[in-house]
């Protein structure tokens, strides 16, 4: 079995307001990580996920090309290690 590690990623573009975090929960159950999406207040969606790497770097192809309404001008990605700590994949409060 791979080992988890965990991916913190900041998406900005139109990204607010175009099915972006729907977009995002349904592309991660589909891969089977854990985790969250939400907008922030600065316009940007962020997304901290965990599960196997390679289903990581799917999700993040993903965050790149975004839903068919958005654009996505930048993705920001962070390594680091898994903590487990996520039962499902969900949206989140904006912060």
């Amino acid at each position: 079995m791979s080992e988890k590690v965990r991916l913190h990623a900041r998406v900005e573009g139109r990204v607010q307001g175009v099915g972006f975090r729907f977009f995002v929960q349904q592309t991660a159950q589909s891969l089977g990580v854990t985790g969250w999406v939400r907008n922030r207040w600065d316009r940007s969606v962020e997304v901290v996920a965990e599960g196997e790497r390679a289903a990581l770097e799917r999700l993040l192809a993903a965050l790149r090309r975004g839903p068919r309404a958005s654009f996505v001008s930048d993705v920001k990605a962070e390594w680091g290690e898994a903590s487990g700590e996520f039962r499902g994949f969900g949206v989140r409060r904006t912060a």
